[in-house]
């Protein structure tokens, strides 16, 4: 009796063990993906709130005039044009004349703010993230144009400084746009969610 009963016992020992083990590797993991999701989803908010202070920045400051890019006495409402002096001042790229056409025109200074301030309040809120990647885009698009990076010289011969042929700060930023409208990252830290249930979002999905 002894010796068909001790298989049986260290059987019965050995297995709930194994069992024990599973379960704490299996919730181990689980853990460990949770806490990976949380992360991931800080991270986004962080870089949502950042890439749309960039734009929410550049407007006030345009429209203020706080001593950064824009002068102190020279922003918008002090009767400067927050186009003028970047469009005038470009010299590379397929659409330098068309720039200086429209530097400091009023329709361009009305679309550019308007859009600086839209995509900026939109994503640091997070609401209508894909509209303003959209919008985003096409601000930094024209804006890359303007700089033309491709170029080894200005117009007028001088080096253009350009340190890459394609990659600078305007693709990053459009790119963390398109990132932010594909996860949709506005429910941390942001308005998403509840943007999301307005009837008309619900069913318009481009709004969301």
């Amino acid at each position: 009796m002894v010796v068909h009963e001790h298989p049986h016992r260290s059987s019965g020992f050995h297995l709930p063990s194994i069992r024990r083990h599973g379960a704490a590797s299996a919730t181990e993991t689980d853990a460990s993906a949770q806490t990976g999701t949380v992360a991931a989803r800080y991270a986004l908010a962080s870089l949502r709130l950042f890439t749309g202070f960039v734009f929410l920045w550049a407007f006030l400051d345009k429209t203020f005039g706080f001593g950064y890019a824009t002068a102190s006495g020279k922003g918008w409402i002090d009767g400067g044009s927050p186009t003028k002096g970047f469009l005038s001042s470009v010299a590379a790229g397929p659409m330098e004349s068309t720039f200086h056409s429209w530097a400091g025109d009023t329709w361009v200074d009305w679309l550019f703010m308007l859009g600086m301030l839209g995509v900026g309040v939109a994503v640091m809120s997070g609401v209508a993230l894909r509209l303003s990647a959209l919008a985003g885009t096409l601000i930094m698009a024209f804006m890359w144009i303007a700089e033309w990076p491709p170029a080894r010289h200005l117009s007028d011969g001088t080096p253009s400084m350009s340190t890459n042929p394609f990659t600078d700060y305007h693709v990053i930023y459009a790119l963390a746009l398109i990132v932010l409208a594909a996860v949709g990252a506005g429910a941390t830290w942001g308005l998403g969610r509840l943007w999301a249930q307005l009837p008309v979002v619900r069913d318009q999905s481009w709004l969301r």
